[in-house]
């Protein structure tokens, strides 16, 4: 019996029935045959509705795939590598993720840290065949593999949960901010139909505190403290969405500094094609967000606390970019306000990019893209561990 159990363990593919082989690799074959359909005839429905943004997003999202292959690829043909390297055990010691107990027994049985890598260390899975035989070389050595086989089947597994929950995170982020851009289009056919009302009319006189545009980001805070202009710019960004003349007045800015002679632009339907270009942005993962992982994998050391304390950071940053967003409209509002005391017709403000941090508003689509990645961080990691606890359990 014991037999039967160690040969069936240790079965390669040679003494493997040629039936189970065949069902595993159709089940395989199918399963990414049909998402690879999937993402071509979704590519070919953007496509027949002019939504190139979207389809260069769905690009990205294959690169992103193809990155994850890549990454497979690379760990699996130089794992034996990796576990040949073999390193002083002294060396293991230092900058540990989890602070090693020892029993009376002298033998480690334990951790305590917050991150359950005992969970995870058992795991009894092996999708990266092989890995004994090298690791026995290290032992006779006296030495350790440079990294053993669970933990390169926890870093495979880590990373491929990322990349997936990233997009994932990204496509909700993108449709709930598109059901939100939605909402704005009965007040850009509201607009178009007064403008054509106001055509034959002629444009009265108004005074600029009188717009509304005015009393909601003006109101004088700020004309003589601008430490009160960034307090109420971040105490807005709790309450104050986009009303109805925000939209009105910040559309008829970009027509007039734009294209001034078309003043039925559809301002809503651009919106949403901004929308969508910087989705395609956002949604893949730059070079400087996996350089942000490996710098996290190295600092994560025992004592540090290091994932607490970066857990607050996209909450900064988001309030940080928040509050920047509202105190450049309030800055609009405010150069109106002081450049005149009365306007004919309806309230032009001039966007400028001067209001941006360096003048580049680039730098927020930036923060926002890190942002992003950092919560599909924080989301990946803790899928990762439940589904590796019900794993162990189930």
């Amino acid at each position: 019996m014991a037999e039967h159990g160690g040969a069936a363990e240790a079965a390669t593919l040679e003494f493997t029935p040629t039936w189970i082989v065949a069902a595993v690799c159709s089940l395989i074959v199918c399963i990414s045959l049909f998402a690879e359909r999937c993402l071509h005839y979704l590519g070919k429905t953007l496509m027949k509705k002019n939504q190139k943004p979207l389809y260069e997003a769905l690009l990205k999202v294959k690169e992103e795939l193809m990155l994850l292959g890549f990454i497979s690829l690379l760990l699996t043909v130089f794992q034996g590598k990796i576990q040949r390297t073999c390193i002083p055990p002294g060396w293991t010691d230092h900058m540990l993720p989890c602070q090693r107990v020892k029993d009376r027994a002298g033998e480690v049985n334990a951790t305590k840290h917050f991150v359950t890598t005992q969970v995870l260390g058992r795991i009894g899975r092996r999708l990266l065949s092989g890995g004994g035989a090298e690791a026995e070389l290290c032992q006779k050595k006296g030495k350790v593999p440079l990294l053993s086989l669970e933990a390169i089947h926890q870093l495979h597994i880590f990373i491929f949960v990322l990349a997936i929950t990233h997009v994932i995170f990204s496509a909700s982020t993108m449709l709930l901010g598109g059901a939100k851009i939605h909402q704005w289009k009965l007040w850009e056919d509201e607009i178009q139909k007064d403008a054509v009302g106001k055509g034959r009319s002629r444009p009265a006189v108004t005074r600029v505190h009188q717009f509304e545009f005015i009393k909601d980001h003006f109101k004088g805070i700020g004309k003589d403290s601008i430490i009160l202009s960034w307090l109420h710019s971040f105490v807005k960004q709790f309450y104050g969405s986009v009303s109805k003349s925000d939209y009105r007045t910040m559309r008829l800015g970009f027509i007039m500094t734009h294209c001034s002679t078309n003043p039925k632009f559809d301002f809503h339907k651009y919106m949403v094609r901004v929308l969508e270009s910087d989705f395609k942005k956002v949604v893949g993962i730059s070079w400087y967000l996996w350089v942000f992982v490996v710098i996290f994998l190295l600092v994560n050391v025992n004592g540090w606390h290091t994932y607490f304390w970066i857990a607050f950071l996209p909450l900064l940053l988001l309030l940080a970019v928040g509050t920047k967003l509202e105190h450049v409209i309030a800055q609009l509002a405010h150069d109106v306000a002081e450049k005149n005391s009365a306007i004919e017709g309806d309230l032009v403000v001039k966007p400028s990019d001067d209001h941006f941090w360096l003048g580049q508003p680039k730098i927020v689509l930036y923060l926002i893209h890190f942002i992003l990645f950092q919560n599909a961080f924080e989301i990946a990691f803790f899928f990762w561990i439940l589904v590796s606890t019900m794993a162990h359990h189930f």
